[in-house]
């Protein structure tokens, strides 16, 4: 996996991206999702989840879990359709893992896509970073 160093930014060119913050790591017709470096430092202290309920069918854009850092609590979006495979149960009792790896140990939910066209809408890296320019970070 390559890193694009993008300001304060780690951004990795293996992995698809969200105009939500999620990135998206496929591997078959598995997909795991977390939240971008970008969305971690954006929410500073991460210091709980709700996480996702397992076997639920999911839509791409639905809301399927909160993350809750000291600033706020924010919505994480699914952004595939899929079935809810496997939740990071570590992110419980550690939510920081989420602020110290988010690419890594830090991942939230894994899904079975039920429809892999969907991973065309999703951003490259370098458009990603398009969208961090323009929201003026």
């Amino acid at each position: 996996m390559g890193e694009i160093k993008f300001g304060k930014y780690i951004i990795l060119d293996s992995l698809l991206y969200t105009d939500t913050d999620e990135y998206v790591k496929i591997e078959g017709e598995i997909a795991t999702i977390g939240i971008t470096d970008y969305a971690q430092k954006k929410l500073r202290d991460i210091v709980g989840i709700e996480l996702p309920t397992l076997d639920t069918k999911v839509r791409a854009g639905d809301v399927v879990c909160t993350v809750e850092s000291v600033k706020a609590a924010s919505d994480i979006y699914s952004p595939l359709s899929g079935i809810i495979i496997e939740v990071n149960e570590k992110l419980l009792s550690s939510p920081e893992l989420m602020n110290k790896d988010p690419y890594g140990e830090g991942w939230i939910f894994k899904i079975k896509m039920t429809n892999q066209e969907e991973t065309k809408s999703l951003l490259t890296p370098e458009r990603y970073i398009e969208k961090i320019k323009n929201s003026g970070d």
